[in-house]
């Protein structure tokens, strides 16, 4: 069944194109079509729940500064322009492009030949810039490795001196696994959170996806973080045939470590970079098949029925449950909630009407709160001397023993759906200042060239 009126760009040069969604058999494509390079097709859902039931309809709200104007169309005027639909809920800051590790995947063009790292000036005035632009937005500092910033605790603590609520670090955690200063440093800096790359429960993963084996010290480096009193999500990236048959076990793990584990947040890789063919269906997954796969590899610990869309960004691009870990380490839902712990379950189709459209800034606001509530370390529970009935003791467990269960589908030049792109609330700030959608700053054509991302380098396939 043919779904018309999308827009897409073509993966060859980039032009913004016409597209339409097909789905049969229950899979869905976005099929663009350029008029000099033809016909694209990519899959981008595959079965239960259905695509057409899975829908959380927003008003679009612009940016409250915007920092373009509109001239040359979407994706080209990102900056935020005034045709953007939402507000920022996380602002990504890239401190540097240099790396400890060489993966054979990677978005952020890491490594040798970099340029030098931007100084401390550059990186608060980009602060600066993001506050005024967005607010008190959520503050991702990334790369690159950006633990290898010796002055991380400055910029940690400048931007919370400016006023951003929650601060996180996007890391592979080897200096925290082998420094045993450097997670306290960062604890005692303001850091609330870790980003912590996390692909598997086996070696055969990390030597796989980052050249070596890591299990050890990703272990370590959650202890240690968690030692300190930082918050810690874990993030593996989903590739078919290397750990898509390890989500159970994943969850398994982040449930027998909390509360030192606060979020496990899946990413189906996305393929930016240089792919002269097009990545073949086979080496793609989608956001019901994780869902599907956590309950199938769990055996029920939960269930595919228990996600929900989000309320900040657009549907089709995460879902996402809260659950209490119980003291015999089952899993008991609490809400779903795709990342704001907001709203219903989504409508069914055909059956009841779409649930009414939601302002989308009401979705970032609450998103904003949720991740600064939920990924931070839980706050130590008072010493209670009164005798505790259930009801006490699920309030006092559910203080710090919530779990976090999402995950967030990034487009590439195969997938990406402006109206999707338009609906991003997670926004790279560049080096000229611009706010750019995550999926339009990473972007590139199947050569690997780039419209936004000129800092770096290119990423490597």
């Amino acid at each position: 069944m043919p779904d018309s009126h999308r827009t897409s760009v073509c993966p060859v040069c980039l032009r913004t194109v016409s597209a339409r969604r097909e789905t049969s058999g229950g899979e869905t494509r976005l099929v663009s079509v350029c008029p000099e390079h033809g016909e694209s097709s990519a899959v981008v859902w595959r079965g239960e729940p259905a695509l057409s039931a899975w829908s959380r309809p927003k008003t679009p709200s612009t940016p409250k500064l915007p920092l373009t104007a509109r001239q040359n169309g979407c994706p080209r005027d990102c900056g935020l322009c005034p045709g953007h639909g939402q507000h920022t809920c996380t602002a990504v800051i890239e401190i540097t492009w240099r790396c400890n590790l060489r993966c054979p995947v990677c978005y952020a063009a890491s490594g040798e030949g970099v340029p030098p790292d931007p100084s401390f000036e550059d990186l608060e005035r980009i602060l600066e810039t993001v506050m005024r632009a967005s607010g008190r937005c959520n503050i991702q500092f990334s790369g690159g490795e950006p633990s290898l910033r010796e002055d991380l605790p400055q910029l940690i603590r400048r931007a919370k001196e400016i006023g951003f609520p929650f601060v996180q670090l996007n890391t592979n955690g080897l200096r925290a696994a082998l420094e045993p200063d450097f997670a306290p440093r960062m604890a005692e800096a303001g850091l609330d959170s870790v980003f912590l790359q996390f692909d598997g429960t086996r070696d055969e993963t990390y030597e796989t996806l980052r050249g070596r084996p890591l299990l050890e010290e990703k272990l370590r480096a959650v202890r240690v973080f968690a030692d300190a009193g930082v918050g810690v999500v874990l993030v593996p990236t989903v590739i078919p045939g290397v750990n898509d048959g390890d989500l159970g076990e994943l969850l398994r793990l982040a449930a027998s470590m909390s509360p030192a584990i606060r979020g496990l947040h899946f990413q189906p890789v996305s393929y930016f970079g240089r792919y002269p063919t097009p990545p073949a269906d086979r080496a793609r997954i989608t956001l019901p098949e994780i869902m599907r796969g956590l309950e199938e590899q769990t055996g029920g610990l939960v269930h595919a029925g228990d996600f929900l869309p989000p309320g900040c960004e657009h549907a089709l691009c995460s879902f996402h449950a809260n659950y209490l870990v119980e003291e015999d380490g089952s899993l008991r839902l609490l809400s779903g909630g795709g990342g704001c712990d907001c709203g219903s379950k989504p409508a069914a189709a055909p059956g009841p009407s779409v649930p009414e459209p939601t302002p989308a800034e009401k979705g970032a606001d609450q998103a904003k709160s949720f991740v600064g509530r939920q990924w931070a370390a839980p706050k130590p529970a008072p010493l209670e001397l009164k005798p505790m009935d259930d009801l006490d003791r699920f309030l006092a467990r559910a203080s710090t023993h919530i779990l976090a269960v999402s995950a967030m589908a990034f487009q590439d030049a195969w997938t990406l759906d402006l109206e999707r792109l338009q609906g991003c609330c997670i926004h790279v700030a560049s080096p000229d200042g611009r706010l750019v959608p995550f999926c339009a700053y990473n972007l590139t054509s199947a050569s690997g060239e780039t419209l936004h991302r000129r800092t770096g380098g290119l990423p490597r396939p």
